[in-house]
């Protein structure tokens, strides 16, 4: 990776695998609530659907610090609020990559709506904030204006699904990212952040930095191969074949898939699972020292996989802890 002022590829890294809908996204699913929801297993194994019976992330902003979000999305358009795009400079954060579409359908994707997916928040909101360009490329700059102005613009969860490699992660254990996580949390938003996709031992952000990193598990519970681990209190979610929302017009991502639809390996879409039980942890009145906290001591014993940190998150362990 590259460790000039321009970080090349810092979502990239985050995409590994796009399967287009000739797979047949959907087609062999009953569920005429969520008609792609068959293909969810990630909601399954973080035992998503038991936590909705007693929280949905309602009264909850998801700020999704990425690419930008398709505004126009038929599963996505109905969960927005107002964002931010801070590579053109305006307030029409359409996304103009694919990567930050398919990390806020995982989060909250419109539910219940008889169309494609079902989101990890069903109740949340969402908020684009653009810091990466068209090539899925950005400065460090614009991503600490990114968190910072989610921050300040109410969000109460920020997800950087960013991807970085452990040579940029050794430069900003001192950097400008740590001030403004920190600047988060500070103003009441718990940060959930990818791990990385380099099958590395690493420390991405400063130890004591209020940052909930987030590794990928496989559809067994296993470490995914490419996932970052060793960061401090680390946790693992589904990042292996993840069904999303991907942009209905044609960008990076969708050359070859014109769907609407698709599904993505990485760290950045396992964040996006556990920015939605922070959700629903908000929404139970919880602050982000306690989010935090509650995830990280609620998660599934890894036994002897120890690169799933601490284990994988579970949603209904979590909510029903909340409630004690």
């Amino acid at each position: 990776m590259r460790t000039t002022a321009r970080t090349r590829a810092a979502l990239v890294a985050g995409c590994l695998l796009l399967a287009g809908a000739a797979t047949g996204c959907g087609d062999d699913n009953d569920d005429k609530a969520d008609p792609m929801r068959g293909q969810q297993w990630a909601l399954d194994a973080l035992e998503l659907p038991a936590a909705w019976q007693q929280a949905k992330g309602d009264d909850t902003v998801i700020a999704v610090v990425d690419s930008g979000v398709d505004l126009g999305h038929p599963d996505l358009e109905d969960r927005l609020v107002d964002g931010y795009d801070f590579v053109d400079g305006d307030k029409r954060p359409e996304d103009g990559f694919g990567h930050g579409t398919h990390v806020a359908g995982i989060a909250a994707a419109d539910t219940d709506n008889g169309k494609g997916i079902a989101g990890g928040a069903p109740g949340a909101k969402i908020m684009p904030v653009r810091v990466m360009g068209d090539d899925g490329s950005g400065s460090n700059a614009n991503i600490t204006k990114g968190i910072i102005w989610a921050a300040d613009h109410g969000a109460d969860v920020i997800n950087l699904s960013l991807g970085e490699g452990p040579l940029m992660s050794n430069l900003l254990q001192g950097g400008i990212l740590n001030r403004a996580i920190q600047h988060a949390h500070d103003k009441g938003a718990v940060v959930v952040a990818a791990a990385g996709n380099d099958g590395a031992a690493t420390q991405p952000y400063k130890v004591g930095t209020p940052v909930l990193v987030v590794g990928a598990s496989d559809q067994k519970g296993r470490p995914a191969d490419f996932s970052n681990f060793g960061a401090q209190n680390a946790v693992s979610a589904p990042g292996v074949q993840i069904l999303s929302t991907l942009p209905t017009y044609t960008v990076e991502l969708t050359k070859k898939n014109d769907s609407g639809y698709g599904k993505l390996d990485g760290t950045s879409m396992a964040a996006p699972h556990v920015a939605a039980v922070a959700a629903l942890l908000h929404q139970q009145g919880k602050d982000p020292d306690a989010i935090m906290k509650t995830i990280r001591d609620t998660t599934k014993d890894p036994g002897s996989q120890k690169r799933l940190g601490l284990g994988v998150v579970d949603a209904k362990a979590a909510v029903d802890a909340a409630d004690d």
